[in-house]
């Protein structure tokens, strides 16, 4: 199976936090034996995404019958032209029209119930009809109906219209089976703006507000099957403008390149459109389509602009297009070396991410966590964003720096940033209050939601905050530099948290803060309850959303923010490479404020070395028997899963409090973040003692990894200064580091923290980094024989696509670190469960092995880079960057229910109800009105697992930043 969904990250201020990471399929035998076998009965689930002249078929192969098939070939056939180009999850294969599929050796073995996945590319022309019949190991299978294809044929990508203009969409839809298609809708975004019931489908709008806008179609048949169409962005401009085809174009050095203009609606009069360079790098210039005329009867006819380079030199210029009575047309132009093809490859992704018209981005440059709306993973919406998202817009804008030299949009993206999601002294106005001897009061964490609310104790002791007075020193302020880890973008819930305001409601139009997870590892993203970072009692019940989460005699209005430790530590590294990038272009003066506040930003993100309640660190047990810290002896030295802060909304209340986190997990370390904030001039921080702090910090985590490393190389889960989360007593034997206890799973259970490969790829990129830079030997060895690991997992086919892992499953423990004499760790295994091609999580393992490779000078590490980034690239393109289908066959707990205490009830912003029957779906009901909703149902009415081709934001960022990377250091 394909579970790219399974991300990290997620937050809680009082409780231990829970991933949103789905569970893939679990293939179980029943462990009878038959008499006699049961004949083979299956079903084979089609559905496509199609963009008329080629599509993607995702196949669900469900095992019927009560045998295990165990190996399976799949056949079937077309009845157009339709040309295989590349599969995956399985060999295939096709003669004529015929298509046969075996099964890959991941997948071969189907338990009876279970179901396995598998997909390719196709190439047509003319109809495309839905296969009738397939048949598994040569039995017919009951073929599930399938559902219409749907393709949006009018706009086209990124066409421009005028305001108030008529824009026409139209759309093409065939039902399968015998069926006939009864309507199609038309959306934006997820707003519905009409309907057509009959052949040629369209619609004429003329509503369309000034912006970008993302259009589909979604089409219905008599059968009740409906599927929607890929999504098309366009721009409405307030009035006539020229279009250019694109806002990036890469030249390489004395070469040619060209861009498409054209108008954006029918002039009454010949048009003429001169372009010209207005700025930036003088080796490029216009060698074609200067001037250009455009009549009433070619104004939609695209012309060539062409670009030359001349044969040195490298960076951007800006070209614009004019004409008397329109608005103007861009286009950044970016010489690159004559060898630089990755780096062209970058600036080609970059023009997709940042084209408004993809959809990645708010009407106020917030990325989004997904172009989609209809996603669930630890953001439970796609219009959400996650402080995740902001550091990669940092680290692709520091990149973009690099390429071009143009370093304005990465103070840009920084500004965005502390904008938007770090709070305001109005989001936290009491911190004046915070008593750093009484950080906070004590609440133990519990194993399941149904035990909350958990009651607080203020007779167990907690220890000092020793940095809060530093930090004051420092900055002047007793106010947090952190991002909140959560964010509603379009205040999609309604509780319009905004910067600066407290919940002003579903009016607010505004991005707005959120909290989600907060109740003990068994939390799953689909028994949360999402709360307001500001609850004035306005939503929720008669205390608000807080007698969800601790019990207490009364409850004050407050506020409250959770910091993700690795998108901060992300960001302070996006600053150190800027910072390398400018200083080597001369232009570090460009960004030094920048850089200067992201040092600060690092020097409080070390409250996420300390634990939770700032007890003394190693052999912590018993909550009350567990001394308080006097000081530095409540810091671990590692980044842990959170930090967090909060207090009275009235400032006469006199209270607040800060916590950080007893649990620490291998995937979240940052020594690249610790390098730069304990060695680098430009990022060292100016409190007191946190230059020292990171320079530990930085021995520690290595360490870390060591101790964390299995016999075979992968890197286990972590370790916790709290067992259990309430300093609970570990089971006998448990090995330790530094007196913290091993934790094979930290944080979250639903699933385990340590089984997606993700985690691996992006902390050992980060290790990678740092010893690119440094040259250090711990962190050479740890890269050594985790590189040799996952390089003996991964596979690159010739035709460019790939697997490498995805989950992985483990046993035993690391030996009690000894830091003089450390352990072989001869104890601890690692298998791999399953198998992936998840983009995104490619990217990270590319960017390791890249990094790895130019400091080692491993061959097999480069050509394995190049191999994934070349197979991404050949393979898996469309119009918003580089995707695959993933099943979502977790998409089936929709309906799971949400622990909300009996006798408690209260609403949500819209006016759903929460109350002891609340479901995941019940409180959030707007996912009903979604374009893909109809797969839910389907789904939840007994249907095939639905299949989504996602735009993740960091995915697509982390893309390009490999193909710049590749440029950079082994093109």
């Amino acid at each position: 199976m394909h579970p790219p969904h399974r991300r990290r990250v997620v937050r809680r201020f009082w409780t231990a936090v829970v991933a949103a990471l789905a569970l893939p399929l679990t293939m179980l035998s029943t462990g009878s034996t038959p008499a006699r076998a049961a004949a083979l009965q299956c079903s084979v689930d089609y559905r496509t995404n199609d963009w008329g002249s080629g599509f993607t078929a995702d196949l669900t192969i469900t095992n019927r019958g009560t045998d295990v098939i165990d190996g399976w070939t799949l056949t079937y056939g077309y009845a157009g032209n339709q040309k295989l180009g590349n599969g995956w999850n399985g060999t295939w294969s096709q003669s004529g029209q015929s298509v046969t599929v075996k099964n890959a050796g991941h997948n071969g073995r189907i338990a009876a119930g279970a179901a396995v996945t598998t997909g390719a590319q196709f190439a047509y022309s003319g109809t495309n009809t839905a296969p009738a019949n397939f048949a598994i190991n040569g039995t017919s299978c009951t073929g599930a109906h399938q559902p219409p294809i749907t393709v949006l044929t009018s706009p086209t990508a990124g066409a421009v219209h005028a305001q108030g203009d008529a824009v026409p969409l139209a759309a093409t839809a065939a039902a399968a089976d015998g069926a006939t298609i009864s309507k199609v809708e038309f959306y934006d975004n997820t707003t519905l703006l009409g309907t057509d019931t009959t052949a040629p489908y369209s619609l004429s709008v003329s509503s369309l507000t000034v912006g970008s806008h993302s259009l589909l179609a979604k089409g219905y048949d008599s059968l009740g099957a409906s599927a929607d169409s890929t999504p098309v962005g366009i721009t409405v401009a307030s009035g006539p403008a020229v279009v250019a085809s694109q806002t990036q174009l890469p030249v390489q050095q004395g070469r040619t390149a060209s861009y498409d203009i054209k108008l954006s609606t029918r002039p009454s009069a010949d048009v003429t459109v001169t372009t010209a360079r207005t700025g930036g790098n003088s080796g490029l210039s216009v060698t074609g389509g200067a001037s250009l005329t455009f009549t009433p009867s070619n104004w939609n006819t695209a012309r060539q602009v062409t670009i030359t380079a001349d044969n040195s030199g490298t960076g951007a210029a800006t070209f614009e297009s004019t004409a008397n009575g329109h608005a103007k047309a861009s286009v950044t132009v970016t010489q690159i070396a004559a060898a630089k093809a990755y780096d062209a490859r970058f600036l080609e992704l970059y023009g997709k991410i940042t084209n408004p018209a993809s959809g990645y981005f708010s009407p106020e440059g917030i990325p989004y966590h997904s172009v989609e709306t209809l996603i669930v993973e630890a953001p439970d919406h796609g219009h959400e964003t996650t402080s995740e998202a902001y550091s990669y817009l940092l680290w692709l804008q520091a990149m973009y720096g690099k390429v071009t030299g143009d370093w304005s949009k990465f103070n840009g993206a920084w500004e965005i940033m502390e904008k938007y999601m770090i709070p305001t002294h109005a989001d936290q106005p009491t911190n004046s209050f915070y008593n750093a001897s009484k950080p906070a009061t004590y609440a133990p964490e519990l194993d399941t939601p149904n035990e909350y609310p958990a009651k607080l104790d203020t007779s167990v002791s907690v220890g000092s905050d020793p940095i809060a007075g530093e930090l004051k020193s420092a900055y002047g302020t007793d106010d947090v530099y952190a991002m909140h880890w959560l964010q509603d973008v379009d205040n999609t819930y309604g509780y319009g948290n905004s910067p600066g305001k407290c919940e002003a409601g579903p009016a607010d139009t505004g991005p707005s803060y959120i909290n989600t997870f907060q109740r003990g590892a068994q939390e799953s993203v689909w028994e949360t309850v999402p709360q307001p970072t500001c609850d004035q009692f306005k939503y929720g019940g008669q205390n608000g959303y807080l007698d969800l989460f601790t019990g207490d005699a009364s409850y004050a209005k407050q506020w409250k923010f959770t910091n993700a430790p690795d998108a901060d530590a992300r960001a302070v590294q996006a600053a150190y490479w800027a910072d390398k990038w400018a200083d080597e272009q001369g232009k570090g003066g460009d960004i030094s404020a920048t850089v200067a506040k992201a040092a600060k930003m690092g020097d409080y993100l070390r409250y996420a070395m300390y634990d939770k309640y700032f007890k003394k660190v190693g052999n912590c047990v018993g909550p009350a028997a567990c001394p308080a810290g006097t000081g530095k002896d409540a810091s671990h030295y590692l980044l842990s899963w959170y930090y967090a802060w909060g207090g009275a909304t009235d400032t006469s209340a006199g209270w607040a409090w800060r916590i950080g986190s007893s649990h620490a997990h291998g995937g979240y370390q940052n020594p690249m973040a610790a390098y730069a904030l304990s060695a680098y001039a430009d990022l060292l921080p100016k409190s007191a003692t946190g230059q020292a702090d990171w320079a530990k910090s930085l021995e520690r985590q290595v360490e870390f990894y060591r101790w964390l490393q299995s016999s075979e190389g992968a890197i286990a889960g972590g370790a916790t200064n709290s067992w259990a989360g309430r300093y609970a007593t570990p089971p006998s034997g448990r090995s330790t580091f530094y007196g913290m206890y091993y934790d094979q799973q930290p944080v979250y259970h639903d699933p385990p923290s340590n089984q997606w490969f993700g985690f691996q790829a992006w902390s050992m990129e980060r290790v990678a980094e740092y010893y690119q830079q440094t040259g250090n030997a711990a962190a050479k060895a740890v890269l050594d024989k985790w590189v040799d690991w996952a390089l003996s997992h991964t596979t690159v086919n010739p035709d460019g696509t790939f697997r490498f892992p995805s989950t992985l499953q483990w046993s035993g423990q690391p030996d009690t670190w000894n830091a003089s004499s450390p352990g072989a760790n001869t104890g601890l295994h690692v298998t791999v469960a399953d198998y992936t091609n998840d983009v995104g999580v490619a990217a990270a393992y590319a960017k390791t092995l890249t990094y790895y490779a130019d400091r080692s000078g491993d061959p097999q590490a480069a050509a394995t880079a190049k191999a994934l980034l070349d197979g991404m690239w050949d393979n898996h393109q469309d119009d918003l960057g580089i995707a695959v289908p993933e099943t979502r066959a977790d998409y089936n707990r929709f309906d799971d229910a949400v622990h909300v205490p009996s006798g408690w009830s209260g609403t949500m912003p819209n006016g759903d109800a929460i109350n002891s029957s609340s479901t995941f779906d019940s409180i959030r009901s707007f996912y009903e009105d979604d374009p893909a909703w109809s797969k839910i149902e389907a789904y939840l009415a007994g249907g095939a697992a639905p299949s989504f081709t996602y735009h993740r934001f960091w995915a697509q960022a982390d893309l390009a930043l490999a193909m710049g990377s590749y440029a950079e250091l082994l093109e």
